[in-house]
């Protein structure tokens, strides 16, 4: 397994890997994390205990500055947000002065560095909550949560950041910002599953004690 021989290679690191993970990787971990609580997670390891953070390299870069804290990261992303165009955002947000640029921390640097907030899905949505009515915002995260900002501010205004196609030379695509495997699950699938109580995920019970640990570290502190 190359995770755990990128754990072997680095004895003395405590492994913080995303929640999103399996349970195989889970059991080499010592705490998980979310988006919204990496950062206060990797604060409340001592200063002293060097870390290694996993999956996402990009959500793993925005947490060491956040925190103040060198990462060693896994060189993982999200097929997502690490391919948003960073042009056609310039563009929107040149299109649509006074716009807010809404920005998920799995984005890379230069497409944060065009944020006026980074957060996680929640934080983003919150400040859509809070924000003023008829503003308009431009979304750089997967369109799933478009939905829910526009029934947390009605009068707002969504703009889908493009994915960059080919390279940033060859052109931008909206349709292409959608994450395919989070759309594998529908209602007629859950509907089968619960009429059917199958298909059945069967995990080693010494494997699950292993991978629990890090989740109830991650609750304690959060």
């Amino acid at each position: 397994d190359r995770f755990k021989a990128f754990v072997d290679a680095h004895p003395g690191h405590v492994v913080v890997t995303y929640v999103n993970s399996s349970a195989a990787v889970k059991a080499l971990s010592d705490y998980c994390v979310t988006s919204s609580n990496a950062v206060a997670v990797v604060k409340s390891i001592p200063r002293e205990t060097p870390i290694i953070f996993a999956p996402d390299q990009f959500l793993g870069d925005w947490v060491s500055r956040e925190a103040g804290r060198p990462l060693v990261l896994w060189q993982g992303g999200c097929e997502v947000h690490e391919n948003f165009s960073q042009q056609a955002i310039v563009d929107l947000q040149r299109d649509h002065p006074g716009c807010v640029t809404l920005v998920h921390p799995e984005c890379p640097l230069p497409v944060r560095a065009l944020a006026d907030v980074v957060g996680s899905t929640s934080q983003l949505l919150d400040r859509v909550r809070t924000g003023k009515p008829g503003e308009t915002y431009i979304v750089v995260t997967e369109p799933g949560i478009i939905h829910q900002m526009e029934k947390a501010n009605p009068t707002a205004r969504f703009l889908m950041a493009p994915a960059a196609v080919g390279g940033t030379s060859m052109g931008s695509c909206t349709h292409c910002n959608t994450c395919p495997h989070m759309r594998r699950n529908t209602l007629r699938k859950l509907y089968w599953c619960m009429r059917n109580r199958a298909p059945e995920i069967r995990i080693d019970p010494a494997l699950l004690e292993r991978a629990r640990l890090p989740i109830e570290r991650m609750i304690a502190i959060s």
